[in-house]
């Protein structure tokens, strides 16, 4: 039943998840709270380590949830419910979108994507400084402002940022170095 629940969890967030990876956090965050695979803690990780490997980070982190789950197949599950709607989605729009390409109705529909997608980014990039900087409980939020910052974070995010900004560098050295920083000051 855990198979069967894993494919139909990360088959919706890979159907509504458009824009990439990240566009797939929104999804995972009320994934966290609805079965027991992971929590909103656990979501952390996942980002940190989807980041740091090889691949697009939504297959990472659905990889990651399924194994977390139940194990490798799991993994190999939710990874497979990840891809199969944009697999149908692709064939389906190659044939049709042949036909259709000049058409402003077509045009008009993938300009109107971009805000959606953008709005659904802005809320994972709010989701992971929340994560990461912030230690909020998305339902508690009444604590002082000093109670719920995680200083080392919040430090580190600013510190990363300036460099990121001044230094011309690949973004792989500052993920390195943010991944080696984080290790060493116990974030």
């Amino acid at each position: 039943m855990t198979y069967l629940l894993l494919f139909l969890e990360f088959f919706k967030i890979g159907l509504f998840a458009v824009g990439g990876g990240l566009a797939t956090l929104p999804f995972l965050s009320e994934l966290a709270g609805k079965y027991p695979w992971f929590d909103e803690a656990m979501l952390g990780n996942m980002i940190a380590v989807s980041q740091s490997t090889p691949g697009p980070i939504g297959i990472n982190m659905a990889t990651y949830a399924g194994f977390n789950a139940a194990g490798i197949l799991g993994g190999l599950i939710a990874t497979v419910g990840l891809v199969t709607p944009s697999v149908i989605v692709i064939i389906i729009v190659a044939h049709v979108l042949n036909k259709f390409k000049q058409s402003r109705a077509v045009q008009a529909i993938f300009y109107a994507l971009r805000p959606a997608v953008a709005g659904l980014i802005a809320v994972a990039g709010f989701g992971v400084f929340k994560i990461a900087v912030l230690t909020l409980d998305r339902f508690n939020v009444t604590h002082q402002f000093a109670d719920f910052l995680n200083w080392k974070a919040a430090v580190l995010f600013v510190v990363m940022y300036v460099l990121i900004t001044k230094i011309k560098k690949h973004p792989i050295f500052f993920i390195a170095l943010g991944a080696i920083v984080g290790i060493v000051i116990g974030l």
